[in-house]
């Protein structure tokens, strides 16, 4: 099932940004979203990790020079640590499981793209892309 998600994740991210002009956050970040639709917090905390990579590649380029291969370097390299730093946070207070992260790359594919169109168009259109997805599984499921 995760593998048909990815697929029309990438699909659908390559429709968005030709057709709409609108890139949704890497992807398969789309797909890995509607494959867990269930589990809305895990899905918050992964855009919440995304817009503090966002701010803090941000925050960074006033003191380095980031171009975009930099930019996408640092961003996963943030996403790795502060995944790293959530799962474990939310392992040893005991916070309830949905708290994790989607994958530990998702975040930084997000963040790299919310760079190139602002957050809320990133947002928005990985969203719609997420729901897309899942509509799609789910009429094939029925099919």
């Amino acid at each position: 099932m995760l593998q048909y998600s990815i697929g029309l994740s990438v699909i659908l991210s390559l429709l968005s940004t030709e057709l709409l002009g609108l890139y949704s956050g890497g992807m398969i970040s789309a797909g890995y979203l509607a494959f867990y639709l269930e589990q809305p917090l895990r899905i918050a905390t992964t855009l919440l990790v995304s817009l503090c990579i966002y701010v803090l590649t941000s925050f960074l380029s006033r003191f380095v020079i980031l171009t975009s291969r930099r930019r996408f370097s640092l961003s996963i390299i943030l996403g790795l640590l502060l995944g790293t730093f959530v799962n474990r946070f939310v392992f040893m207070l005991g916070v309830p499981q949905d708290l994790r992260l989607i994958g530990s790359l998702i975040p930084s594919l997000i963040a790299n793209d919310m760079h190139k169109q602002g957050w809320f168009k990133t947002i928005l259109a990985l969203l719609l892309n997420t729901l897309l997805v899942r509509l799609v599984l789910y009429a094939g499921v029925y099919l």
